[in-house]
């Protein structure tokens, strides 16, 4: 559909076949046949849209002028036809390509940026759309170099606003402008970290989120550091001597391998027992590549196959970075028709003591 609103399409831009009934049938059925005919000849058809008539010479029978297709000239006559909520889409998806072109050009790039994102440009509300395009044009003719979404002097755009709908309006607005970045000042994730060892922190705050840059600055000097997928399973870490951990779900662990503090001890990442679990971990290990992990086995997952649930949304793809024994048990949860074990499913005990064993195993 967005391909049609951005393009000339050929004429016509559909034709349906209509498999009129053949000399047999028509034997068989005369009335059926001469029913459906009259049917199709006095049929009301939208603007654009028509029936075209051949006429069958048979036997039996003798001539006869049946329908044999549907001619729809142009999309606005497949949309007509197809009525009800295809049409309204239709109709609102053109309304607003045209918008976005009077207001940002006709270039290649907005042309591909609507198309990528016309689902978008379809669904959101009239109210939205407008301060979409309204945010898109004042950032198309402003610098905005250095500043915070909270600084931007547009109407009814706040932080809130702004983060909701950034990627549409920076797509739109460097598409118009031939921009690599729109300048506005993100805000920098941040990463939770315990320092479970007193020692490493004297007097100081043992359980803290920072960003990237001022993570960059600690040097806590640990011997060994967890990176768990799940949140709940951080907190509920002991005092660990000569121990951090780090909570480390999706953008994190990318973060958690720049760290110059934490290439200087082993690691061990414990996630759950599924497609992200191992996608993260690949991520991980492309930064740290001596990345031990635990509870990522085919034993453990079979160990607790009771604890199983399904996994809504699997991630494909080749991980790369995953040993032998990982991808073994990644090719169990596939096999098993893409099951999941979530780590805070383990027993407490049970995790604890393999963590033990693994911080041990690498001297921690």
């Amino acid at each position: 559909m967005t391909t049609w609103a951005t393009s000339i399409v050929p004429v016509p831009a559909m034709t349906i076949a209509l498999h009129p009934p053949t000399e047999r049938v028509a034997r068989v059925d005369a009335s059926a046949a001469e029913s459906w005919v009259r049917e199709w000849d006095a049929a009301e058809l939208p603007a654009g849209v028509s029936v075209e008539w051949e006429t069958r010479a048979w036997r039996s029978i003798g001539r006869q002028r049946v329908p044999v297709r549907l001619r729809l000239q142009d999309p606005f006559a497949v949309a007509s036809f197809a009525r009800g909520e295809t049409s309204r889409r239709w109709r609102t998806l053109t309304g607003r390509v045209s918008r976005v072109r009077d207001a940002l050009g006709e270039s290649d790039e907005i042309t591909a940026t609507i198309r990528r994102h016309g689902a978008t440009l379809t669904d959101v509300s009239p109210e939205r759309f407008n301060q979409i395009l309204a945010a898109s044009a004042w950032l198309l003719h402003n610098d905005v170099e250095g500043m915070r979404p909270r600084q931007l002097p547009i109407r009814g755009v706040d932080s809130k606003w702004f983060g909701a709908n950034r990627g549409l309006v920076s797509a739109l607005v460097l598409a118009a402008g031939g921009r690599e970045a729109l300048g506005i000042v993100a805000s920098d994730p941040l990463v939770r970290v315990r320092v479970l060892d007193p020692d490493l922190v004297p007097g100081g705050v043992s359980d803290f989120a920072a960003s990237r840059e001022q993570l960059r600055g600690l040097g806590p000097g640990q011997r060994v550091t967890f990176v768990f997928e799940n949140l709940e399973s951080v907190l509920a870490m002991p005092p660990w001597p000569g121990a951090v951990v780090v909570h480390g779900s999706g953008y994190a662990v990318d973060v958690i391998g720049e760290l110059p503090w934490v290439r200087t001890a082993p690691v061990i990442y414990w996630g759950d027992l599924d497609s992200d679990g191992f996608a993260i971990l690949h991520r991980l290990r492309s930064h740290l590549p001596e990345v031990q992990s635990v509870l990522m086995d085919e034993q453990t997952l079979l160990a607790h196959r009771d604890l199983w649930v399904s996994d809504p949304t699997p991630a494909t793809g080749s991980l790369t970075n995953l040993t032998r024994d990982e991808g073994t048990a990644r090719d169990r949860l596939i096999r098993e028709g893409h099951a999941r074990l979530e780590q805070e499913r383990i027993p407490w005990d049970t995790a604890l003591a393999a963590l033990r064993r693994a911080a041990s195993a690498v001297g921690a």
